[in-house]
């Protein structure tokens, strides 16, 4: 299985966020969508960064005095995306297999690795959609075997 399989699967939408907007707004954006994580793109539409979940709570635990205080003494988070966002972005592209993309995530430590191709954003592979795809791949070759072992035809 490759990461176009599996952005076949779950869709290639991502979801976007610029640099010149709040921290404030990722964390909304990310709690609407139910998600982890925004590819940050610039004017041109590229590439450049990424704001994780990681990324709020480091920023959070360094610097957030509303943590500390009654939400009513407290200013809004004034940070922004670019700010606070990771800069170096690891990617992978379309052909990589599964267990690469595995070896990726797990040496980076990265829970999402945006797809791009001939340097366009295509989707993004979450550590929990390349999980099901394993699962998958297991199962099945779990199914082949044993019937394989009981002499039942190939599906």
């Amino acid at each position: 299985m490759r990461a176009s399989d599996i952005l076949l699967e779950k869709g290639r939408g991502v979801v976007t966020i610029g640099p010149d907007r709040t921290v404030h707004d990722a964390i909304c954006t990310m709690n609407d969508h139910k998600i982890g994580a925004l590819i940050v793109t610039g004017k041109d539409g590229g590439v450049v960064g990424i704001i994780t979940e990681r990324d709020v709570l480091q920023m959070c635990g360094e610097q957030c005095v509303q943590l500390e205080k009654p939400a009513q003494d407290a200013a809004g988070c004034p940070a922004l995306v670019q700010d606070v966002m990771t800069r170096d972005v690891v990617v992978g592209v379309p052909g990589d297999q599964l267990d690469y993309l595995m070896g990726v995530m797990t040496k980076n430590r990265v829970r999402h690795l945006p797809i791009m191709d001939v340097g366009q954003l295509v989707g993004i592979v979450s550590i929990g959609d390349v999980v099901r795809a394993h699962l998958g791949e297991a199962v099945y070759e779990n199914r082949q075997l044993r019937d394989y072992i009981h002499g039942l035809p190939a599906h």
